[in-house]
């Protein structure tokens, strides 16, 4: 609950940001989530052979989650700000995002780093980047993956549990189909679920699959529908932007935020290789909850009706 608390609270004081409030606030937030993210290939603690948290007192701390929110909105000014020759603003973006991936690819986490790169090239196509280069970027991002699959083991195996059920061990994928299917159409009602107490991660990575199974089908058809509606809003609302800025930051928030959610969604229902992604709003993750809370609310600042424009 306190943390639903804060979320509220930030979502509601970032909202009536500025302009030029919002950017300051993803410079600042973005730089000290970057420095955060490299000490956790010092001081972090590893879960699963992975580096990703910071413990703090009462609570383990994610700063790649805020990596998220903050860079999509400071890569937007980069690639749009009248201040910077075009080229250089890109390529400050482009080094910025280098170091980023740098960072997650030591924890790992390549989930993290896909999404990542998936909305700062989708912004980047919307700023005005070259058609050939966006062919030149999305052939690298297949080749990072292939790199991936051949450098990392634990992505090797998810492919390959992913293609071959005769390989590996199925036991989460599994149990979560079965909790959609004891689910039915209605569910079983609230709490009545058993699979939550036999699925590792129940609470974060295969909520949906809980949800499934306590509320049914019609639940989780309304929870896609409403990520879906939020995501097509907004971009709705973007057609009748004509601040670039804003554009291409909004449309960055908007892609981490359902690429975040149908990673987990498609996960649960073996429609890509399982992921360990939270559902946005939904899975039970401090950091993910306040990341996320600060990407909704500086949507909210940045599409907010404004008249006589504002100083960005």
């Amino acid at each position: 609950m306190l943390f639903l608390a804060l979320a509220a609270a930030i979502i509601t004081l970032t909202s009536f940001l500025s302009l030029k409030g919002v950017r300051n606030l993803a410079l600042m937030g973005g730089l000290i989530a970057l420095l955060l993210t490299a000490l956790t290939l010092v001081k972090g603690v590893e879960i699963k052979g992975a580096r990703r948290w910071i413990a703090l007192p009462g609570f383990s701390l994610q700063p790649s989650e805020f990596l998220k929110p903050f860079f999509a909105v400071t890569a937007a000014y980069l690639l749009t700000t009248p201040r910077l020759p075009r080229f250089v603003g890109g390529a400050v973006a482009v080094a910025l995002f280098t170091v980023i991936a740098l960072l997650l690819k030591s924890q790992p986490d390549i989930g993290m780093l896909s999404v990542v790169t998936a909305v700062f090239l989708a912004q980047w196509f919307i700023a005005g980047l070259n058609l050939l280069l966006v062919g030149v970027g999305l052939a690298g991002m297949a080749g990072g993956g292939v790199a991936a699959y051949y450098l990392f083991p634990h992505v090797q195996s998810r492919v390959a549990r992913f293609l071959d059920p005769a390989k590996g061990d199925h036991y989460q994928i599994t149990t979560a189909l079965e909790a959609f299917g004891n689910g039915g159409l209605l569910g079983r009602g609230p709490g009545e679920g058993r699979i939550k107490d036999l699925l590792p991660d129940a609470h974060a990575d295969f909520v949906f699959a809980v949800a499934g199974e306590e509320f049914g089908f019609l639940v989780c058809a309304a929870l896609i529908g409403v990520f879906a509606f939020l995501v097509i809003r907004g971009l709705l609302r973007l057609k009748r932007e004509n601040d670039p800025f804003v554009v291409v930051a909004a449309s960055g928030l908007l892609a981490g935020f359902g690429l975040q959610a149908f990673i987990n969604m498609a996960s649960s229902l073996h429609l890509i290789p399982t992921k360990g992604m939270t559902l946005p709003f939904i899975s039970y993750g401090g950091s993910s909850v306040l990341a996320v809370s600060f990407g909704m609310g500086m949507l909210l600042a940045l599409t907010r009706r404004r008249f006589g424009g504002e100083i960005r």
